[in-house]
C-alpha cells in the first residue's frame, strides 16, 4: 500500500469537510475523484500529498515513497528553457549518472577495486531502474504527446502562453514520474489528440495515480475506481465514470428499500405493543418484542440526492429556416509584424434547428469563430444573419460579467425590468441562493460565476445560443444538467466544446475546424471518432499499397548475379544478427540478475567478473543493434 488514510477528519473554522473518511492507495492504482464544487476533493488532496494536517484519523505513506501533486491551473512559469525544465525533472537521474562516471573514472586508477565495482554496479542498477538510458526518447515522447514538439527545446517557459504553461507543467509532473500521481483537472487545457494521448499514457504509467476530473469520458478511459466526496464522506466505486452512475442509483435504491423494509417491521412490532401491552396473556410476546426493538440497530434514512442546477432554455420567436450564411470568411490576429492568418475562406450555413459542434486543434481559432460571427472582431468575407434570429452568447472566459458587480447587479444590468424577486428565483434555480446574490463577482468560484452567465442566457431567451466551452467550469451534476436543457431546447445551438462526454449526448452535427475550412461529419463525437479512425485507416492502406507498388516497380529481374547474391548474403546475416541479439539479450539479464542477488553481496571476485561481462555483452548488443539496423534498412 503507498497511501492509507483511516477515519480523517478535517474541519475548517468549525465546519467540517471530512468525517471518518478512509481510502487506500495501492501500488497501480487509476483512482478518479469526484464531488460537487466545494465538497472538500483538495481539501482530501492536500492531507494524501501531506501539505495538509488531520484533526483526527491516521494518514500513512510508505517508506521513501514520492508524491507528485499538479493542482489545477498550477501553470509552470520560469525564466529556464524547456530543456533546462525537462532536464529538472531527471534530477534525480542526472546525480546518478554523474556518480556514475566519477566512479568509471576511479576504476580506471583502480580497475580492480572490488568495493568500486560493487559500487559501480549499485549505481548502475539503480540508474536502470529509473530508466535512466531513454531519458531523451522519454523527454520526446511526453513533449510530443502534449503538443511541444514541434517547440525548440530552448524556447523560454515564461514566454508560454497561460494554456501552454499549464501543459508544461503536467509535461514536467510526468517527465518526474512519482510513485504516487496526483492531477486536478488535467484536461481542461488539451485537445483530442492531446487526452487521447494523456489516456494512454496514463493507462501505462508505472505507479499510482488519482485525478479529479470533470471529463466524465476521461475518467471513463483512464479510471478503475471512482472516489465520490459527498456529504462529508467518501464512497468508492468499481469501474470508470458511466458505471459509477449506474452503481450509485442503485446502492441508493437498495439502501432506500432496506431502511422502508425497517421501518415496517418497527411500525408491526410497535402496533403489536401498543395492542396487546394490558392483556397478560401476551405479556411473554410483548415483552420479546420490546427486547428486539431495543436491540435493533436502526437503518438511517437514506439521504435525499443533493440539489442540482436547473436549466431550461426557451425562446419567443422562431428564425427563419436558413439562421447563419458564412461566405469566405476569413480572420487575421495581431499586427503585421507578429500576426498570422488563423483561417480563410470558411463557408458555412446553419439551419433553425441544428444542434452543432464546433471542434479542432487549440489555437485553429474556435473561440475566434464565435466572436467573428457576431461582429466583435474584424474579418474578412461574408457573416450573413437570417430573419428573425436573436443570439445569446456565453463566452468561456466571462468576460461580459462586471467583476466588482454583485450578483443581483450583474443579472440586474442587463435586465433592469425584471424584478429582484424574478432575478432571485433565476439564481435560485443555480443554486446561487442567500447571501451569495450579495456577493461580488470577483469573490465567486469559476463554476458560481458560469452560473450567473447560465442566468443571464436564460432570461435572454434566445433562439441562437453560441456557446464557448459550457462545460468548463461545470462539475459533472451540473454538466449533465447543461446536457439536458440542451437536448431539449428547440432552438439552434453552435458550440465549441472538447468535452467529449457533451459532444456524444447534445449535437446532430460535428465540424472540425482547420485553417484552410470545415470538414463536416452529420453525427455525434463517436460518428466523428469512428469516420476519423476509418480515413486514418485509408490513409495507411494507401501508404503500404504505395510502398508496394514501388516495390513492384523496382527492376528485380534485371539485378546482376553478384547483386542477388549481395542480398543473399545480407538476408543471412540478419538472421544471424537476430540470433546473436537475443543471446545477448539473455546474457545480460543473466548478469543482471547475477548482480542483484542478495547471496552474491559478498562475492566480490565473481561480481568484477559478472561486471565485465555485463560491460562487454552490452557494448557488443549496441554494435549488434547497430548492424542490425544497417541491414534491415539496406533491404528496405
Amino acid at each position: 500500500m503507498l497511501v492509507s488514510v483511516q477515519n480523517i477528519t478535517k474541519s475548517f473554522a468549525g465546519d467540517v469537510v471530512l468525517q471518518n473518511v478512509s481510502l487506500d492507495i495501492g501500488d497501480e492504482d487509476r483512482i478518479g475523484l469526484l464531488g460537487v464544487n466545494g465538497a472538500g476533493k483538495t481539501t482530501l488532496l492536500n492531507i494524501i500529498a501531506g501539505t495538509l494536517e488531520v484533526d483526527s484519523g491516521a494518514v500513512s505513506r510508505a517508506k521513501n515513497l514520492e508524491i507528485g501533486y499538479l493542482q489545477q491551473n498550477d501553470a509552470l512559469d520560469s525564466n529556464k528553457t524547456l530543456q533546462q525544465e525537462a532536464e529538472d525533472a531527471f534530477a534525480k537521474a542526472y546525480q546518478l549518472k554523474d556518480a556514475i562516471a566519477a566512479c568509471c573514472q576511479k576504476l580506471e586508477a583502480a580497475p580492480e577495486d572490488a568495493t568500486l565495482l560493487a559500487e559501480l554496479d549499485r549505481l548502475t542498477v539503480r540508474f536502470e531502474a529509473m530508466d535512466g538510458y531513454h531519458l531523451e526518447d522519454r523527454t520526446n515522447r511526453v513533449l510530443n504527446g502534449l503538443g511541444f514538439g514541434s517547440f525548440a527545446r530552448d524556447t523560454v517557459v515564461s514566454t508560454l502562453s497561460g494554456g501552454e504553461k499549464m501543459r508544461f507543467a503536467i509535461a514536467k509532473m510526468l517527465l518526474r514520474q512519482p510513485d504516487v500521481l496526483i492531477l486536478d483537472e488535467p484536461t481542461n487545457h488539451l485537445d483530442f489528440s492531446m487526452l487521447s494521448w494523456l489516456e494512454n499514457y496514463l493507462a501505462s504509467y508505472k505507479g499510482a495515480v488519482l485525478v479529479v476530473s470533470h471529463d466524465r469520458y476521461f475518467l471513463d478511459t483512464v479510471a478503475q475506481d471512482i472516489c465520490e466526496v459527498e456529504r462529508h464522506t467518501l464512497t468508492r466505486y468499481k469501474g470508470g465514470y458511466s458505471s459509477f452512475v449506474v452503481q450509485k442509483a442503485e446502492r441508493r435504491k437498495t439502501a432506500l428499500r432496506a431502511w422502508q423494509k425497517q421501518q415496517e417491521e418497527i411500525e408491526k412490532m410497535e402496533e403489536f405493543v401498543r395492542k396487546n401491552l394490558a392483556r397478560s396473556a401476551s405479556a411473554s410476546g410483548v415483552g420479546t418484542r420490546v427486547k428486539q426493538l431495543e436491540k435493533m440497530e436502526r437503518l438511517e434514512k437514506p439521504a435525499p440526492e443533493p440539489k442540482s442546477i436547473s436549466l431550461r432554455f426557451t425562446y419567443d420567436i422562431e428564425p427563419f429556416n436558413l439562421v447563419l450564411h458564412c461566405e469566405n470568411l476569413g480572420v487575421y490576429v495581431g499586427d503585421q509584424a507578429t500576426g498570422r492568418q488563423l483561417y480563410t475562406g470558411v463557408n458555412l450555413d446553419i439551419r433553425r434547428g441544428e444542434k452543432i459542434a464546433l471542434v479542432g486543434m487549440n489555437g485553429v481559432g474556435k473561440s475566434t469563430f464565435l466572436k467573428a460571427i457576431q461582429n466583435k472582431i474584424e474579418h474578412d468575407g461574408l457573416v450573413q444573419w437570417g430573419g428573425n434570429v436573436r443570439v445569446g452568447y456565453f463566452d468561456q472566459e466571462l468576460a461580459g460579467l462586471n467583476m466588482e458587480d454583485t450578483v443581483l447587479e450583474a443579472v440586474h444590468s442587463r435586465y433592469p425590468t425584471k424584478t429582484e424577486f424574478e432575478i432571485r428565483s433565476a439564481l435560485g434555480k443555480l443554486l446561487l441562493e442567500g447571501d451569495a446574490v450579495y456577493k461580488k463577482v470577483k469573490e465567486l468560484s469559476g463554476a458560481n460565476r458560469a452560473k450567473v452567465a447560465f442566468a443571464i442566457l436564460e432570461m435572454q431567451r434566445a433562439n441562437v445560443l453560441l456557446l464557448d466551452e459550457p462545460t468548463n467550469h461545470l462539475d459533472y451534476r451540473a454538466k449533465e444538467e447543461l446536457e439536458a436543457a440542451l437536448t431539449k431546447f428547440s432552438g439552434t445551438l453552435l458550440a465549441v466544446s472538447h468535452d467529449r462526454y457533451f459532444l456524444r449526448r447534445v449535437p446532430s452535427r460535428i465540424l472540425e475546424m482547420r485553417p484552410d475550412g470545415f470538414e463536416q461529419y452529420n453525427g455525434n463525437y463517436d460518428y466523428y471518432l469512428e469516420k476519423k479512425q476509418l480515413a486514418a485507416e485509408q490513409e495507411l492502406a494507401a501508404i503500404e499499397e504505395a510502398k508496394e507498388e514501388r516495390k513492384a516497380k523496382e527492376p528485380t529481374a534485371y539485378r546482376s548475379k553478384q547483386q542477388r547474391a549481395q542480398d543473399a548474403q545480407r538476408r543471412t546475416r540478419i538472421l544471424e544478427v537476430e540470433k546473436e541479439v537475443a543471446r545477448l539479450e539473455e546474457a545480460i539479464e543473466a548478469h543482471n540478475a547475477a548482480l542483484a542477488a542478495p547471496e552474491n553481496a559478498a562475492d566480490y571476485e565473481s561480481l568484477a567478473k559478472w561486471s565485465d561481462e555485463l560491460k562487454a555483452d552490452s557494448t557488443a548488443l549496441e554494435a549488434a543493434m547497430e548492424e542490425w539496423l544497417e541491414l534491415t534498412e539496406a533491404d528496405e
